[in-house]
């Protein structure tokens, strides 16, 4: 049991935690949740002995086992399998006294030494750690390979691997799905529901804590505070009891009716039918837990686009990838405003690859890849946070973006990203990599996208700075196209998912639920005959909802065109003063027509395919 009693911890001049009393039991799964700087990670400083109380006492078995993962590696040449192997200290340490005994012929102490290491599951090591490199993403040839080889992410993944490998009795995890994706982190939820030890787990994933703990300790004003069951059931708790404050009552109303404004524009168009009863869903949920998030330091919304084309972007039998590597092959996609994607796939099945050639980042190999020309794309992705002048002040940024910006309005837009008084006029270089984070999306915002390409925009960004997202991608017009994690963003704001797997990309017809399943079974790369006619029907149907999506798209198009000819059927146009709306009209109607007949030919191509299909089956 660890025992906190009239616990108070600072950093430096700063009191983070106060009168803290409660005890965490052998076993327990004990999330815990505040806001950046409260003192989170603290609190595993002094269970590691890292920190001293200031005042009170912490306690916990001196005979427990405890693992945590390391921030940092040691790079060197060795092996990663190896490098994982060495979580197991007591392992390491009888295999070094065997070596010894071997060496001086000492009978009893080798057969003592083989005795331990029966005991401790030593001879399978290799495949546990194998096992353990597996889940999170590693391939078998990578295994082998130095530490000085791998980049910073998958070190990261290599020192999560050494902490699961120790026998521990208590495991500290410190935001460990940070540099994993979505199917390293619902192999590493499993793995911890299976963990016998106690666990703490500091985490900004909601649905993990969700699948992995069973009660809350929640940091606020110096406080801690528990609460039983896992992150839902807290925050519905935090909610019912913030919720009787005026105050909340009156922010909780603002996050409901920014969602009914967007349900009560699009209800009644039939090609916004499916986000508006999607965002009904998530209304549903708001008006439960928004509460909960009425203190949040972060709230913005997304600048309407500037022009919403009627196909923002196309891709005909497009193949791409790096060098001679071949990664997507003949590629077929467009997409339309007001589309909200999730991209689902193995590890380097090439969501990222993707992503980048959407964004101009990578040329097609083959293929044509076809912009309107009043694209404007918000490109997410880890190198940006990367790119930022790190000597540059946020407000500098935000000058250089717009240089006709005073500096009122700039604190005034900066301040819904929690960037407060002096913080605006800080170097970039003293940024956490959350605050890096929140500044790229700022700036993405600002710039009034009609296209938002999301990888993975949710690493570095606590609870608070999530739900904002979250809200505000509800209120956004444009196409969203997702890479992430966090399948709470996903459910929220993506209505349809597609699967970027063996090159190739299509819709997954499931929902988000049964992803884990079809995960399981890719890797085990068994396919039954059931398998492969549910995979059949699965495809025929994302064919006939592709069908059904181009008859819409063909009915704008012809909207757009009969539009475009009443305009010039009115006399009045050709007169000199008009000529450059009769020319800007000409222009579109031409652009009209190329959109009608590919869009034409793309259902023609379906409709053949889709007669095929019924054929043979039948």
């Amino acid at each position: 049991m660890l025992n906190f009693a009239g616990l108070a911890l600072r950093r430096s001049a700063t009191l983070l935690i106060e009168a803290a009393d409660f005890k965490v039991y052998s076993g327990q799964k004990l999330g815990i949740t505040g806001a950046n700087g409260c003192g989170k990670s603290s609190l595993f400083a002094l269970i590691r002995g890292e920190l001293s109380a200031d005042q009170g006492e912490f306690s916990m078995p001196q005979h427990w086992l405890l693992a945590s993962v390391e921030q940092e590696a040691r790079l060197s040449g060795r092996r990663a399998l190896e490098y994982v192997i060495d979580g197991d200290e007591e392992l390491r340490r009888v295999e070094a006294r065997l070596a010894v005994a071997e060496r001086d012929h000492e009978s009893m102490q080798i057969a003592a030494c083989h005795e331990r290491l029966q005991e401790i599951d030593g001879y399978q090591a290799n495949s546990r750690a194998a096992r353990l490199l597996a889940g999170l993403g590693f391939a078998d040839g990578e295994m082998q390979r130095p530490l000085n080889s791998f980049s910073g992410g998958w070190i990261m993944r290599l020192n999560l691997a050494r902490a699961l490998m120790c026998r521990s009795d208590l495991l500290l995890l410190d935001e460990p799905t940070n540099h994993l994706d979505l199917d390293a982190v619902i192999w590493l939820e499993q793995w911890l529901k299976r963990y016998q030890g106690t666990l703490l787990l500091i985490s900004h994933d909601r649905d993990f804590l969700d699948t992995v703990v069973d009660s809350i300790a929640h940091i606020e004003h110096r406080k801690i505070t528990l609460y039983r069951g896992n992150y839902s059931a807290f925050e519905l708790q935090r909610a019912e009891r913030l919720a009787q404050q005026q105050a909340a009552h009156q922010k909780q109303q603002q996050s409901i009716a920014h969602m009914q404004r967007f349900i009560d524009r699009f209800r009644a168009k039939a090609t916004k039918a499916k986000q508006a009863q999607s965002r009904i869903k998530a209304l549903e949920k708001m008006q439960l837990i928004a509460p909960a998030h009425i203190d949040s330091p972060f709230y913005f919304e997304f600048r309407e686009p500037a022009a919403l084309p009627s196909s923002l972007i196309r891709l005909d039998h497009v193949s791409t990838g790096y060098g001679d590597r071949l990664v997507l092959e003949k590629i077929e996609f467009s997409l339309i405003p007001g589309e909200r994607i999730g991209l689902l796939g193995l590890n380097g099945a090439g969501k990222s690859t993707f992503i980048k050639l959407l964004a101009g980042e990578m040329e097609a190999f083959e293929g044509s890849v076809t912009r309107a020309r009043e694209l404007r794309i918000g490109y997410f992705a880890q190198h940006q946070v990367e790119q930022l002048d790190l000597q540059a002040s946020a407000l500098l940024a935000m000058q250089r973006l717009d240089p006709e910006l005073t500096e009122r309005q700039i604190r005034s837009y900066l301040g819904g990203f929690n960037f407060q008084g002096d913080k605006v006029k800080q170097a970039v270089k003293t940024f956490s990599g959350g605050e890096k984070a929140r500044l790229v999306l700022a700036i993405l915002i600002w710039q009034r996208p009609n296209l938002l390409l999301l990888d993975e925009p949710t690493n570095h960004l606590d609870l608070e700075m999530r739900f904002a997202l979250n809200q505000a991608l509800q209120g956004f017009v444009g196409s969203v196209i997702l890479v992430s994690h966090d399948r709470h963003l996903l459910r929220s704001v993506c209505d349809d998912l597609w699967l970027v797997d063996r090159a190739g990309l299509h819709r997954f017809d499931q929902d988000l639920d049964a992803y884990p399943a079809w995960l399981a079974q890719r890797k085990s790369g068994v396919q039954t005959p059931a398998a492969n006619g549910r995979q059949n029907r699965q495809k025929m149907k994302s064919h006939t909802n592709q069908l059904n999506k181009i008859e819409r798209e063909i009915a704008r198009l012809g909207e757009t065109r009969d539009r475009l000819e009443k305009k010039l059927g009115d006399s009045e146009i050709y007169a000199e003063q008009n000529r450059e709306i009769l020319e800007s009209t000409l222009v579109a109607q031409a652009e009209i027509q190329k959109c009608l007949l590919r869009a034409e030919e793309e259902w023609l191509r379906l409709s053949e395919m889709i007669e095929e299909m019924e054929r043979q089956a039948g």
